[in-house]
């Protein structure tokens, strides 16, 4: 039988087979590590003490700790979507803040129903350091400007999909093998 296999195509497949565990494999080590660095974010989330304002290269370092922003002047207010402090879905008022010299800041100054921005001069920000894009934002402690809380940024937001990845890479490794083993059963029978 063994000789009757067609041999390129029995390559392949094994070959594209074993890709496929591997990348299994490969998402289940990094599902591990989204794990420890959630569980090392609700850490720093526990922490009480307040960092300075983080520049880029340390936004990894600074996420989920608290921090303070002085905001100078105002540059523009961004309303997206977002929830408040009691979980009702709505706006998020993110103002972009010259930050006392240090450059430029993000702070979520607080939710409402209302996609307008709010008037808002500016002034000293108390709050969480959040993900925000490939940046980072400070969440206010307290509404602002009028506006409601925020919901406080939460380390278990951050998507963990790669187990669920693993177990695609698996089926496609078995659904590839099952496939060929069929169609050569079907090959082998016609020869026969």
């Amino acid at each position: 039988m063994i000789r009757q296999l067609p041999l390129i195509p029995t390559i392949i497949v094994v070959a594209a087979a074993g890709v496929m565990v591997w990348l299994g494999v490969w998402q289940l080590g990094r599902a591990e590590e989204k794990a420890e660095l959630i569980a090392r974010y609700e850490t720093a989330l526990a922490e009480a003490e307040e960092i300075a304002w983080p520049s880029p290269d340390t936004y990894e370092a600074s996420l989920f700790r608290r921090s303070r922003v002085d905001c100078v002047q105002v540059r523009g207010i961004d309303s997206v979507s977002g929830k408040s402090d009691r979980g009702q879905s709505g706006w998020a008022h993110i103002a972009r803040c010259d930050h006392n010299g240090a450059g430029v800041a993000d702070v979520a100054i607080g939710w409402s129903r209302d996609p307008n921005p709010p008037e808002w001069s500016g002034g000293s920000v108390t709050g969480i350091v959040a993900p925000y894009g490939e940046t980072v934002k400070l969440v206010a402690s307290e509404g602002l400007a009028g506006l409601r809380p925020l919901a406080r940024p939460n380390p278990n937001d951050l998507p963990n999909n790669h187990l669920a990845y693993a177990g695609q890479w698996f089926f496609f490794a078995l659904t590839a093998l099952a496939i060929y083993g069929f169609a050569l059963r079907s090959r082998l029978a016609k020869r026969d």
